[in-house]
């Protein structure tokens, strides 16, 4: 098993080396937000799916050795994109111990991936942009899930509006508010590294303006086939009735998405409100947004693979995510629970 993870290593880190030679973008020194938007690309996250969803991850459970090297695909984006950590310098993990996950579960210690921008008005008050790193595993013939989906299309997703980010840090144009971008470990385990974090947050509470949660927004719902031009949204009016009207407005203006709302009713018999990271912060009384597509048949089966995701799709999913954001950081106020 060790020859074996040396040769994956390598394979991976070749593998990440070409990719991110292959992800340039040409952009002009004046840009506006649809500039910055349309450097998100299908393309680009196509290139870092393939192999952020590649059996070299083996499936990325947590605590495992596939996992680690998903984790550390992660943080080597961002120290080539030149996002700082908010930890400290070139420390992009947020520690988690393995018994955290309690006895039951058997993991080894793990880590959420942390990237941070910080506002260049009001910095104390953060967006915190979520997807979770982790998936199923393998299988006992040692079948890789991919979980290109889920939550790899996520994922990826925050990679390529953390770029949009910075290029505008580097026009001179960065957020007025910060954004942590946070990839939490142990979700498909029980939701553990959102918990962690909200139990022990880098930056205060109080100042978190609010969670934008990504799971799973590269495929289409069997029973959206006909209409696939959507996406899910949940939660966004739950808390603040500002966020949803934010969200709704971006799409309207930018990306002309059908918003979809049905899982968003309270009786929901999927309870999907419930089911993934944003949960943890709408605990802590944080508005949030969960974008989703919905689940469909290759949901949690070794089907789940990166050439069944449509990029054209997920890019336009993604640019309504970065919109979303990029108002929330950088308008006059801040956005409040103003439904509690």
């Amino acid at each position: 098993m060790k020859y074996l993870f040396v040769t994956l290593l390598t394979v991976f880190t070749v593998s990440y080396n070409s990719a991110q030679n292959s992800i340039t973008t040409t952009v002009p020194e004046t840009m506006s937000v649809v500039d910055y938007s349309n450097t998100i690309t299908a393309e680009d996250l196509k290139t870092h799916l393939y192999i952020y969803a590649g059996d070299a991850m083996r499936g990325r459970m947590t605590g495992t050795k596939g996992q680690k090297l998903a984790a550390e695909y992660l943080r080597n984006f961002y120290q080539n994109q030149g996002i700082a950590s908010p930890i400290e310098e070139n420390n992009y993990y947020q520690s988690i111990p393995s018994d955290y996950f309690g006895k039951s579960k058997n993991r080894g210690d793990s880590e959420n991936v942390v990237a941070y921008i910080e506002g260049s008005e009001k910095p104390n008050e953060l967006i915190i942009l979520s997807a979770h790193l982790d998936h199923v595993g393998t299988d006992k013939d040692g079948n890789v899930f991919n979980g290109a989906d889920d939550d790899g299309s996520g994922t990826v997703a925050l990679l390529e509006i953390a770029e949009a980010f910075q290029q505008a840090v580097k026009n001179g144009n960065g957020p007025k508010r910060s954004i942590l971008f946070l990839h939490v470990t142990g979700e498909e385990i029980g939701l553990f590294g959102s918990r962690y974090y909200t139990e022990n947050p880098l930056f205060p509470l109080e100042n978190t303006v609010c969670n934008l949660n990504t799971d799973m927004i590269g495929r289409i719902d069997p029973n959206k086939t006909e209409s696939p031009n959507y996406i899910y949204l949940i939660g966004s009016d739950k808390l603040s009735q500002e966020l949803h009207d934010v969200s709704e407005e971006m799409n309207k203006t930018y990306t002309k998405l059908e918003l979809d709302y049905t899982f968003n009713d309270e009786d929901d018999p999927n309870r999907f409100y419930y089911r993934s990271d944003h949960y943890n912060f709408v605990k802590k009384n944080i508005p949030v947004i969960f974008y989703f597509n919905g689940t469909h048949e290759d949901y949690h089966k070794i089907s789940d693979t990166p050439d069944k995701i449509e990029y054209e799709l997920m890019e336009t999913r993604a640019r309504l995510i970065f919109h979303t954001a990029w108002e929330i950081a950088n308008r006059e106020g801040r956005i409040t629970a103003d439904k509690l």
